[in-house]
C-alpha cells in the first residue's frame, strides 16, 4: 500500500468554490479508488488544501488516473484557483491503521517532520514501542514516510475533538513520560499545520 499526499496552495478567498466544484466531483472519483481525506489548513500556511489517496502500488496509481481523466471524472475545474501542486508518495508506518470514513476530529494536526538520513527506520522502530500508550491519550490519525519526494520525511497526524483538546493532551503526555517516543534520534526539521475537513471527506 502506499499513499499519495498531495498539497495544493489556493489564491485568497478562492477556497468556498474550491470545495464546492470539488464536492460535485468527489462521489464519481470515489467510485474508482479511496479518497483517504481532504483538508484545509487553519493554523500554518494559508489558503492550502491537503488530500491523501491510497493505493495498491504505483501501477493501480497510474491506471486508475489515467482512467478517471479519460471518462472526464477527475479532476476538478479548479485550476484558476491553484498557485501551486506538490505530491509526494509516502508509504505506511508498520503500525499505521488503513485510513476509513470516521469521525475521530475535526481538529486534526499534522506534523512533518525530517530526519538524518538512514534513521526512518530506527525512528519507526522507537514509535513502534510507545505508540500504543500514546494512543490511549487521543488517536493517531496516520502515519508515513516518504518512498518519492522530499526524502527522510516523516509525517504523523493527530486527531482531536478541540484545540483546547489538543493544548491538554500533549501536555499530558509529556508530563507523564509517555510522549514524545524515547529515542536518540532528533529531527532536523520539524513543522506543523492544524487541519479541517472539507465537508466531503471522509475523516471528519
Amino acid at each position: 500500500m502506499i499513499y499519495e499526499i498531495r498539497t495544493y496552495d489556493l489564491k485568497p478567498r478562492s477556497l468556498p468554490e474550491y470545495e464546492r466544484r470539488t464536492a460535485e466531483k468527489i462521489g464519481n472519483r470515489a467510485k474508482y479508488s479511496q479518497v483517504g481525506g481532504f483538508w484545509r489548513t487553519e493554523i500554518g500556511p494559508l489558503n492550502q488544501v491537503v488530500h491523501i489517496w491510497p493505493y495498491e502500488d504505483l501501477n493501480q496509481r497510474a491506471e486508475i488516473r489515467a482512467k478517471v481523466v479519460a471518462d472526464g471524472i477527475w479532476p476538478p475545474n479548479n485550476a484558476e484557483f491553484t498557485q501551486n501542486m506538490v505530491s509526494e508518495i509516502f508509504n505506511p508506518a508498520p503500525f499505521m491503521r488503513p485510513l476509513t470514513e470516521c469521525s475521530i476530529g475535526p481538529l486534526y494536526e499534522m506534523r512533518i517532520y525530517t530526519y538524518p538520513n538512514g534513521t526512518i527506520p530506527q525512528v519507526l522502530e522507537d514509535w513502534g514501542n510507545a505508540i500504543e500508550e500514546r494512543e490511549k491519550l487521543s488517536p493517531l490519525a496516520g502515519c508515513w514516510y516518504s518512498e518519492i519526494g522530499g526524502l527522510n520525511r516523516f509525517i504523523h497526524m493527530w486527531a482531536y475533538r478541540s484545540a483546547d483538546e489538543r493544548s491538554r493532551i500533549r501536555q499530558r503526555a509529556m508530563d507523564s513520560g509517555v510522549w514524545p517516543p524515547k529515542s536518540d534520534v532528533v529531527p532536523v526539521r520539524q513543522e506543523t499545520k492544524l487541519l479541517l475537513p472539507l465537508s466531503f471527506s471522509p475523516m471528519q
